[in-house]
């Protein structure tokens, strides 16, 4: 019997014991009050089987003929079937089933009777078994990379991102509060972990465009991978950077935001700080080595990976944007919205022409270099435009809109004046009696004598 039937034999056994009424029966089972009493009469008469469906263990009326079950599991073991991973689905053996050889089944009789006949099973197909990364051995190994926006500072600040650094093997922390997370945050903290620690081998980073970004169209078709400012940057270090496919590759980094954001937010909201500018301070003098001394802990195998620091003058050659742009005929370069004059110099040649490195430090100092040497140059001003070319306005842009034409009428003397002359009386066949204009009695609309001239309303339409 199916639960329904189950439940039905036990509401009707407390009706006939006298515990409910027939009413509140109906109530139980969701039926009338009618199909009550009928269901209360059958149960007297007949037990608990009398419950029972009519049509139990019967073969149903529209069922399908027992050959052309047998015909469409033959031609799903012949030619649909196989392991799990070569067999066909229901679905799918059924659509072939219809087209390659006209035996209509529904797809879900067909997982029915797969299933019955084990050619088709339901377990699904698992997913690839991630299992848990370990730690790296050695201080400088693997370091990750991420910032997480916060409001560090509750109601007496804005939201702000506390650029994190974690190392894999040791959890030795380093961070830096920043704005938001862009690629100078993430270059400030990581030259401030370079110049105490060294140079790591490689940073785990996540997939924002800061990091990595998608190969454009040329680049797919060249087979050149894509660089972004920042990993050209950790390129020329030797820093190599791997992206992590899911929040929970980079854990490490992830919990210490957890606790960061428990910790950190208590300790500023008891210093009363205020700024970033406080935070940082406090970040450097005091927090960073709370955290690392609780949280850090020794690696599994003695070594340090970092190497050595660069000096900060390579450093700041180092962490500069760069951008390629081409000098012009009169050897100025362009470069965000502003114009570059090349000054001229004594035993390095830039050609007009020549492509130039543009550079661009962190407090917007500019560089530009030809062939690895700088070149000097003068900022100038933008040129001027041409005046007369009205602006309108639209929404927060503006477009300019070209100066409209007045209507131009030929002169007497135009070529298109003397049409009459040279070309009408000129064909062939024409009537002797074909009227002719001579310049001399044409008017200076080109009409002939005794034409109306058009009003200057006319002349404006």
């Amino acid at each position: 019997m199916s639960a329904k039937e189950l439940d039905r034999i036990g509401v009707m056994a407390r009706v006939e014991s006298g515990e409910l009424k027939v009413v509140d029966a109906a109530g139980l089972l969701g039926v009338s009050y009618r199909q009550a009493k009928r269901l209360g009469k059958r149960y007297r008469e007949q037990g608990a089987l009398g419950l029972k469906h009519g049509n139990a263990g019967r073969r149903s009326h529209n069922a399908i003929e027992q050959e052309k079950r047998a015909e469409a599991l033959r031609l799903v073991r012949e030619h649909y079937g196989g392991g799990v991973g070569e067999r066909f689905g229901p679905t799918l053996a059924a659509e072939h089933l219809e087209r390659e050889h006209g035996c209509k089944v529904h797809a879900e009789t067909l997982r029915r009777w797969m299933l019955g006949a084990g050619l088709w099973s339901q377990a699904r197909k698992r997913k690839p078994y991630r299992q848990k990364r370990e730690a790296k051995a050695h201080f400088g190994e693997l370091v990750q990379l991420d910032g997480s926006h916060h409001r560090w500072l509750e109601e007496r600040g804005p939201k702000s991102c506390l650029m994190n650094l974690v190392d894999d093997a040791t959890a030795t922390a380093g961070m830096g509060m920043e704005q938001e997370e862009t690629i100078w945050g993430a270059v400030r903290v990581l030259r401030s972990w370079i110049e105490r620690y060294g140079v790591p081998l490689a940073l785990y980073v996540d997939r924002k465009n800061i990091y990595v970004r998608e190969a454009t169209t040329q680049e797919r078709n060249t087979g050149e991978p894509p660089v972004t400012q920042f990993g050209r940057m950790c390129a020329q270090l030797g820093i190599g950077i791997i992206a992590a496919g899911s929040p929970q590759a980079k854990g490490r980094v992830e919990r210490a935001h957890g606790t960061h954001q428990d910790r950190l937010v208590k300790k500023l909201r008891v210093k009363q700080i205020t700024t970033r500018a406080e935070i940082n301070q406090f970040l450097e003098s005091q927090y960073v080595e709370e955290h690392n001394r609780k949280y850090a802990r020794p690696p599994a195998q003695t070594g340090n990976y970092h190497r050595a620091a660069p000096s900060a003058e390579q450093l700041d050659r180092i962490f500069r944007l760069r951008q390629d742009r081409v000098i012009g005929q009169d050897w100025v370069v362009r470069y965000g919205n502003r114009w570059f004059q090349l000054q001229r110099q004594s035993g390095h040649y830039a050609p007009a022409r020549g492509r130039v490195q543009v550079y661009e430090a962190a407090d917007g100092k500019i560089a530009i270099e030809y062939r690895g040497r700088e070149l000097k140059w003068e900022e100038i001003a933008a040129p001027v435009k041409p005046p007369g070319q009205p602006v309108t306005t639209l929404g927060s842009g503006t477009v300019k809109m070209p100066l409209r034409r007045g209507k131009t009428i030929p002169a007497a003397n135009h070529p298109w004046r003397r049409y009459a002359d040279k070309g009408k009386m000129s064909r062939p066949g024409e009537a002797e009696n074909s009227l002719s204009v001579t310049p001399s009695s044409a008017s200076p609309y080109g009409l002939r004598s005794g034409t109306e001239l058009p009003t200057e309303n006319e002349e404006r339409s």
